[in-house]
């Protein structure tokens, strides 16, 4: 589906630096100073319209986050949740997830979610994937000690692939479900796309991960 342009979207996101971090690199090292209180810090990379994050973080005020997108476009409609629910513990970072070693120092993140993630289908796109090895290092750089990934899909192929990929890297698996929405998994907060596909009758995948060191 071809994204909407809004060229209103950088002016937007710059009016509210209160929600948006601007410039990140120069939080590096100390993320507890841009929030409010000093707690746990879980990031979400594509965090698209924001339903999941905002809903983290209204369920869960003793814990920080932060919703990682690329697209202007998109992060500009998460922005209008956090304004609406007035929310202290989230923020927004219009970022490449590549980069994050830019701005997150080793030990700032406690757990990384990726839901419902493009799966670049094609071999030669496999690198773009954010269960990629390149991309998992990155993560475990700036995790915590036994840090963990949370992940979310309905892409069969995407989700066999990731394991194959999480267990390479040496990963260790804390939970698998092959059909979430018929498990006994508690407080699960849907992402749009979640919605969307369950709704016509497609599987949810979910698994967490954590490194061993």
């Amino acid at each position: 589906m071809r994204l909407r342009n809004k060229p209103w979207a950088k002016d937007k996101l710059l009016e509210y630096p209160q929600y948006v971090v601007h410039n990140p690199e120069q939080n590096r090292g100390k993320w507890n100073e841009v929030f409010d209180a000093p707690q746990p810090l879980h990031i979400e990379i594509g965090t698209g319209k924001g339903r999941f994050i905002t809903g983290m973080a209204k369920a869960n005020p003793h814990i920080n986050y932060i919703g990682i997108e690329m697209q202007e476009s998109v992060i500009v409609s998460a922005l209008d949740r956090i304004i609406e629910e007035e929310l202290s513990n989230l923020k927004l970072m219009n970022v490449d997830a590549a980069e994050l070693a830019k701005y997150f120092a080793p030990g700032d993140v406690d757990r990384v979610y990726l839901n419902f993630s493009d799966p670049w289908p094609k071999t030669r796109h496999e690198k773009r994937r954010l269960t990629f090895k390149s991309f998992l290092s990155v993560y475990e750089e700036i995790l915590v000690p036994k840090g963990e990934i949370h992940f979310k899909t309905d892409n069969q192929g995407l989700f066999e692939y990731s394991l194959k990929s999480f267990s390479e890297y040496g990963l260790l698996l804390k939970y698998l479900s092959l059909d979430l929405h018929q498990s006994d998994f508690e407080g699960n907060i849907m992402t749009e796309y979640e919605e969307k596909f369950s709704s016509l009758g497609n599987r949810i995948y979910r698994c967490e991960v954590q490194y061993k060191n």
